[in-house]
Formats: C-alpha cells, structure tokens, sequence
C-alpha cells in the first residue's frame, strides 16, 4: 500500500507528527504504521524504473474488496490492517456462509457475498472480475511472487486473511543471528523439503555433535520442526 491522503509511513516516531493525526482526525480518519518505509525493491530495466512490493497489490487490493463485500455492517468496529514483520493481515467482522468452512473457500465454490449489493457495484464497476474466484486469484498473485499462498482464519465472526512473506532467505536469516551452517541447512530444508543429520553434516562439513546441537537450536528458534521419527528416518522440516 503506497501513501496516501490516508496513509502515512514513518521509519520512527517523532513528536511533529502528532499534526498527521491532527489532520486525519479532522478529515476522513487515516493510519500512520510507524517502524515502517513505503519503500518495495527497486531495479531497472534499462531506463525504466520497477518496483516491487513486499506483497502482490492486486493480491492485497482482493482482499481488501472481499473484506468490505463480506463485512457484516451491523457491528460498529471497522476492517483492520495490521503489519508485521513477517506478515500482513487483514481482519473483518462477517460470517462464510451457513455450513461453510476454510476449506469450501480453498477449492472451487459459487460467490455468496454477504452484501451482494456491494458485490454487484464493485463487478460492474470492473474492480471484480469474475464471481467466486477472490480466494484462487490470491493464491496464484501469492504464488507468482514467490510468496506463500495466503491462510485464512475464522473464529466465530472474526475472518482473518494472512499474507506471508518469504522468511526463508538470506538476508532474514542472518538478521536472526544464524551462523552460516545454519543458514545453509535453512536454505537446504527449503529448496528439498527437508534436512536430515546427515545432510546437515555432508552440506556443512561438521560432526553429528554439532550438526545435532545447530539442529537443536534451529528447532527452538521455531524455525525447524521434527518428523517425530527416531533414528536413520529422522528429518526436520521448515516450521
């Protein structure tokens, strides 16, 4: 989401910007994320400038439409965006239909909007292109970018969509103070699927001592889980 009349992104606070919240107060409402730049990866090609952003925007602005086409209007609280980290997740107070669970959202199924009305206007409109294929559109943006496919999350009225980055890389790795086997071994269990001992002591060249106590480690970080296996069967896979 870039800035905007609404939004505003500061790296840290700072007592002048209490006039931003004075402006938005004062007009239409808005949000500053502090801890956080508007900034995506820049390259070029050529003279042309491109950026990417940490998630897909058409992913995001589906979510978004869905949020407001499902919200349940009779409750006073507004669709909440919240940034983390790791993560991007956006709330809104709606019911799936009766009978319904995450798992008919995740495999081909009919739109049932809970405001068809708002439905409507936004298919006419041009900003929904087909009906019923919010979720699937998500997941292959997500996808596409080399992201995870977004999780969904409901608890009574409460429907959570979670867009996750790619923690997985090198940068965020070292960031989290891994020494460089670990790091590899990460890498390693992400590219195969998983990491035994003694690929960990092959890809490191270390004992099984050490590749055990790395290992270790990495499982209290939550970064690693067991299989659960003992013995020769035993790996470890991304948490």
């Amino acid at each position: 989401m870039a800035e905007s009349q609404n939004i505003e992104y500061k790296q840290s606070w700072r007592d002048e910007y209490l006039k931003w919240i004075c402006g938005f107060a004062n007009a239409n409402g808005g949000t500053i994320f502090i801890g956080k730049d508007d900034v995506g990866k820049i390259s070029y090609d050529g003279i042309h400038r491109n950026e990417t952003y940490e998630y897909p925007k058409e992913a995001v602005r589906e979510a978004l439409l869905n949020a407001i086409a499902h919200k349940d209007y009779s409750g006073s609280t507004p669709i909440q965006i919240r940034v983390y980290p790791d993560k991007l997740m956006i709330w809104n107070e709606g019911h799936l239909p009766e009978n319904w669970t995450v798992s008919n959202l995740l495999k081909s199924h009919s739109s049932r909007p809970y405001n068809p009305d708002i439905a409507n206007s936004f298919f006419r409109s041009g900003y929904v292109e087909s009906w019923g294929r919010g979720i699937s559109k998500m997941t292959e943006l997500c996808v596409a970018a080399g992201l995870p496919e977004p999780s969904y999350i409901v608890e009574g009225s409460d429907f959570w969509v979670v867009f996750k980055k790619d923690i997985y890389n090198a940068d965020y790795l070292e960031s989290l103070g891994l020494n460089i086997r670990q790091m590899k071994a990460v890498l390693f269990a992400k590219e195969k699927g998983k990491i035994t001992n003694s690929d960990y002591q092959t890809l490191t060249n270390v004992s099984r001592e050490t590749a055990t106590r790395d290992i270790k480690d990495l499982i209290e970080r939550k970064l690693f889980q067991s299989s659960g296996l003992k013995g020769a069967g035993a790996y470890y896979t991304l948490n």
